[in-house]
Parts: structure tokens; C-alpha cells; sequence
């Protein structure tokens, strides 16, 4: 009877444990350097939602006799460009492009390339070398040149930057995917359960995604930055997003000539990208610390 009450206590005390995922939480919430970065990248991604009603100008509209204001310019805080438009609100609007630039292509390579990777993690053999050497191919290239490649055969425009930068990012998203797959193929319970008879979309849906999404999801957040600064250098080289367009890169290139003229001016599209880059790298770095928790 003893006994008998000693597994039941044990039962409570296992019940009423955490879950993986709270303790990765908790973790996370523990550290005061993740939680800046998220409370900042929550601060921009509001910024760029709730743009028409935050900004206090039209960004698309100028006035030729105040271009180029100052910083701290009566109705114009942030000062203005030079076609003198309001560069608070081009700032505020440009997050949204920035953002969506940066977000998007990881979002699909995450997908794209952990199917890619698992598939060719779990079936091994001939499969996995023909998809790997392929995807090499890729990844041999500097992602910078790749991307540049891609957008000036595809031409300038927002779609085919989000074309050359998720081609830019398959590869090696998928590579560790296959990695980790691999690794997880090889476990005692993946193989009870093939032994089992279980079929294979069962065995990777059931048993390996839930052990591999997790690193390749880490692995992802932290090329957002990665993409986003690629985004802005396609803008700025005039192979990602077209004027009268507000985006950063693209202001950093309409306004590379007043340096001479108001140099912080300059500089304030430099700045959000650097902030959100930042912030995003931190944000990765606290998750993959979190989700690092020794069994």
C-alpha cells in the first residue's frame, strides 16, 4: 500500500510539472535581454500595422521649400527628406516594408526548406546526396551575391525580391534540417515505432517533426535580420522596392547625398535598421538559451 501511495505522488508530482514549452517560456522570460529585443520588435511591428493612424503626415507627400529640415523642425521632429516629406512618417511607413521584406522570405523558406530537409534527412541514401549536393550548389554562393544574381535576372520589384531572397534562404534552412533529421532518424524510438509497422508520414509526423521543428524554427529567427538587411541593400542598389515607395533601404539611397547637408538625417534609416536587426538576433539568441534545457 505503501508503495501504491509513493506512485501516486510521483503521478501528482509529474502532472503537475511543466511542459517543455512552459519551461521554454519561463526561461525566456526570465532573461531581461530577450524580453528588450521582443518589447522593441513588438513596439515596430505595432508601428508598421497602425501606421495610417500613428503617422502625423502623409509620407508620400513633399514640399520642395522644406526639404531637408533638420532634425527637431516645428511639425517635423524627425525633420524631412529631400523632396520634403516627413521623415517620421516615412520612417513609420517604411517599417512596413522593411518588416514584411524581412519576415516573409524566412517564413517560406522555413517551410520550404524543412521539407526539403526532413524528407531528405529521413529517407537517407541516394535521395538525401542527389537533394544535398543540389541545395550545395546554392549555398556556395555568398548570400549577398546570390541575391543580387537573382534580383537583377529576375528584375527590381517587391515580388522578385521576395523570390531572390527566399531562394537565398532554402538552402540552408534545409541543410539543418536534414542534419537534425538525421540525428533524430536514428533514435530507439524511431525505430520501435518503423518497426511497429507505422508508415513513414506517420513515423515523421507523429515522432520526428515534433523534435526537429523546434532547432530549424530557432535557426529561421535568426536569418530574419540576415533577410532584412539583404532587403535593404536590393532597395538601395535598386533591385528591391521602387520610389516613391517608403522602405529603409531604399532611404538610405534616396538620401546618400545629404550626408554633407545633415548627416543624422541620413542616418535615421541606417539606425531602424540597425535596431530591428539587432533586436531580432537577441530575440534568437534568448530562444535558442531557453529552448537549450538539459534533460
Amino acid at each position: 500500500m505503501a508503495a501504491t501511495a509513493e506512485q501516486l505522488q510521483a503521478l501528482a508530482r509529474i502532472e503537475k510539472s511543466p511542459g517543455y514549452w512552459q519551461t521554454v517560456g519561463r526561461r525566456l522570460m526570465r532573461d531581461p535581454v530577450a524580453v528588450g529585443a521582443g518589447i522593441i520588435i513588438l513596439i515596430l511591428l505595432s508601428l508598421a500595422i497602425f501606421a495610417p493612424w500613428i503617422a502625423p503626415h502623409d509620407p508620400y507627400h513633399g514640399r520642395m521649400l522644406g526639404r531637408l529640415s533638420p532634425i527637431g523642425t516645428p511639425g517635423h521632429p524627425l525633420g524631412t527628406d529631400e523632396l520634403g516629406r516627413d521623415m517620421l512618417s516615412r520612417l513609420i511607413y517604411g517599417g512596413r516594408l522593411s518588416l514584411f521584406m524581412g519576415i516573409t522570405p524566412v517564413f517560406i523558406a522555413f517551410f520550404v526548406g524543412s521539407a526539403i530537409g526532413v524528407a531528405a534527412g529521413y529517407i537517407g541514401g541516394t535521395f538525401n546526396s542527389i537533394v544535398m549536393r543540389t541545395l550545395d550548389v546554392l549555398f556556395a554562393f555568398p548570400s549577398v551575391l546570390l541575391a543580387i544574381a537573382l534580383s537583377g535576372a529576375l528584375g527590381a520589384g517587391i515580388v522578385n525580391g521576395l523570390i531572390a531572397l527566399t531562394v537565398v534562404f532554402i538552402p540552408p534552412i534545409a541543410r539543418i534540417a536534414e542534419s537534425v533529421t538525421t540525428s533524430v532518424r536514428k533514435l530507439e524510438y524511431v525505430e520501435a515505432a518503423r518497426a511497429s509497422g507505422a508508415n513513414a508520414f506517420t513515423v515523421v509526423r507523429v515522432h520526428v517533426l515534433g523534435n526537429v521543428l523546434g532547432p530549424i524554427f530557432v535557426y529561421a529567427t535568426s536569418l530574419i535580420s540576415v533577410s532584412m538587411i539583404l532587403a535593404a541593400g536590393l532597395s538601395f542598389l535598386g533591385l528591391g522596392v521602387r520610389p516613391p515607395e517608403p522602405e529603409w533601404g531604399l532611404m538610405l539611397n534616396t538620401l546618400r547625398n545629404a550626408i554633407y547637408v545633415q548627416p543624422w538625417l541620413a542616418a535615421l534609416p541606417g539606425v531602424m535598421i540597425f535596431l530591428t536587426s539587432i533586436s531580432f538576433n537577441l530575440l534568437s539568441d534568448g530562444l535558442r538559451s531557453a529552448m537549450d534545457i538539459k534533460t
